[in-house]
């Protein structure tokens, strides 16, 4: 064999050795990745603890007594505590404290009006205070818009002003569409993807939700 026919031959080894290893790479992330979603759905023995990383769920007991104190879907407060903290109590930059991130001023609004006269700012470490408060303010937007819930998520995540004036826009609640009447990209994606979750979690915790 000449050299030249000898480099065309290693060139052509070496080639198939790769397209063999890419073949065999998406083979491997093709099974890990079906293995995953069916230990997602309870088909495996780590089912469980896929769902509780990629779909935590805390204080269940917690959340359906406030469901059922406020009149909410059990499963749209779990929602709104993934998109706020993923379940996890911290403190944002703008001050939003605990599972349900509120604020300081919507704190003391919900104090004033639910009888709160002896709440402290700390209080909202505790997560049956945060929730309970938490729930209380979006049972109040729900019913602010006559029971619309897009603009009420909305609005918890950007503000009531802001919601407001995005509800005015699109002319009222029968023509609000959350899609397109909201100008925020972060709310738009806040809205959806608390809809979504709400879904899910219906789909996946429906008896520690009580549904």
């Amino acid at each position: 064999m000449s050299p030249h026919a000898a480099r065309i031959a290693r060139r052509h080894t070496h080639a198939q050795i790769r397209r063999r290893r890419r073949v065999a790479g998406l083979a491997v992330v093709a099974v890990a990745v079906a293995v995953l979603a069916a230990f997602a759905v309870g088909l495996g023995p780590l089912g469980e603890a896929v769902r509780e990383i990629t779909l935590p769920l805390r204080h269940d007991d917690i959340i359906r007594q406030q469901a059922s104190d406020k009149n909410l879907d059990p499963a749209l407060i779990a929602a709104v505590i993934y998109e706020e903290s993923r379940f996890r109590d911290q403190t944002s930059h703008a001050g939003a404290r605990g599972l349900m991130q509120i604020t300081p001023d919507t704190a003391d609004f919900i104090a004033k009006n639910s009888g709160g006269y002896r709440f402290k700012q700390a209080d909202l470490a505790t997560p049956q205070i945060n929730i309970a408060y938490g729930t209380y303010y979006l049972r109040y937007l729900i019913d602010h818009y006559d029971g619309n819930e897009a603009p009420a998520i909305a609005a918890y995540n950007a503000g009531l002003t802001n919601a407001d004036s995005w509800v005015a826009k699109a002319g009222g609640l029968e023509d609000f569409d959350a899609a397109s009447d909201i100008p925020f990209p972060e709310t738009r994606a806040y809205v959806a993807n608390v809809l979504e979750r709400r879904g899910q979690y219906r789909d996946h915790y429906g008896r520690e939700l009580g549904l």
